[in-house]
């Protein structure tokens, strides 16, 4: 066969191939039909819409649930953007040292957290207010 004849096989190939990638690629859709608020866990662990267990602070993050501040763990705030495991320790080491945060602007004083990566934080997770007791 001429070097024509092997370059058209390749082609076809890379073609069929294409193809193929293409036609089983996932789907961007959303795997699952429900506001972010309304997913739960089954039994067997497997988050669904409707009624089940909560999810952790990880998992609901993942799926774009906003948690409340004290439930995110250094590592939980280590994949924020512009927050890195020393930044997160520290925040978790202030928010430990005061007992919680009852306002954004007690994360904002916090060394290295300025309006940018306070931002990043106040879209995932929310402050319950103090004096509601929780």
């Amino acid at each position: 066969m001429t070097r024509d004849g092997w370059l058209a096989v390749a082609a076809a190939i890379m073609l069929v191939v294409g193809l193929v990638a293409w036609w089983r690629w996932p789907s961007s859709a959303p795997g699952l039909e429900c506001p972010p608020e309304q997913v739960f866990l089954d039994d067997a662990g497997v988050a669904r819409c409707g009624p089940g267990r909560p999810l952790a602070a990880g998992q609901a993050l993942t799926v774009g649930q906003r948690v409340p501040f004290s439930r995110l763990t250094a590592d939980d705030l280590a994949v924020l953007p512009g927050i890195g495991p020393s930044l997160a320790q520290q925040i978790i080491a202030a928010r430990d040292a005061r007992g919680g945060f009852c306002s954004w602007d007690e994360v904002d004083a916090v060394e290295g957290v300025g309006p940018a990566r306070l931002e990043a934080i106040r879209q995932l997770a929310e402050i319950p207010r103090c004096d509601a007791g929780l």
